[in-house]
């Protein structure tokens, strides 16, 4: 076999091998854009939050609280047509979610409130996480829509039950004692002579 025989042979070889990972890139890409519409459709049809109050109490709070006013509004409206407009929206609801945090009306300042807030906050911020990876967990993304949507439920439950509390009189002397409950050091005094082994309440 001559020199010119081995090039046009070594040129077919390289021409065919081209060739080949051209076609394997193509399936690649077809694969890969098969991938993302499968993501997309999983998360288009399961991104709905409750972005309504679902009581009287977290409709007053969205018309003089406005940071909760926003983040609700935040929720509502669908992104469209691609994966970066969820992405967008899912972060624009995650700096709206931290915001919760600044300025929350005065009854509803405790602890309660205020762990639900942030377990809420932590479940947008891994949500908007997830969605913003090279490779969407949708199963992930979907699971923690709906469990957004039960913190929303559980947030606006404990604001209806505040208030129902606080709404209800107290009666004489429960004042005093709702005080010694919280400040313990007056509640009990610290007096060695009393007998340690004594039954109290506490």
């Amino acid at each position: 076999m001559n020199y010119r025989g081995v090039c046009l042979l070594a040129l077919l070889l390289v021409l065919n091998s081209c060739q080949n990972q051209d076609e394997k890139r193509a399936a690649e890409n077809k694969k890969e854009a098969k991938r993302k519409e499968v993501i997309f459709d999983n998360i288009n049809k399961s991104w709905t939050f409750y972005n309504e109050p679902i009581n009287e109490v977290a409709e007053e709070n969205a018309s003089s609280w406005s940071e909760w006013r926003l983040f609700l509004n935040e929720l509502g409206g669908k992104p469209q047509k691609t994966i970066g407009a969820f992405q967008k929206k899912s972060t624009a609801i995650a700096k709206k979610a931290d915001a919760l945090t600044e300025n929350i009306p005065e009854q509803f300042n405790i602890p309660a409130i205020k762990s639900r807030i942030s377990v809420l906050v932590t479940k947008i911020k891994m949500m908007d996480l997830f969605i913003h990876l090279d490779k969407i967990p949708d199963e992930k993304v979907t699971f923690l829509i709906g469990d957004i949507n039960k913190e929303l439920v559980s947030l606006q439950r404990q604001m209806d039950k505040i208030v129902i509390v606080n709404t209800i009189p107290q009666e004489e002397g429960e004042s005093e004692l709702m005080k010694m409950l919280k400040d313990t050091v007056r509640a009990i005094p610290n007096d060695p002579l009393i007998d340690q082994n004594r039954p109290r309440i506490e």
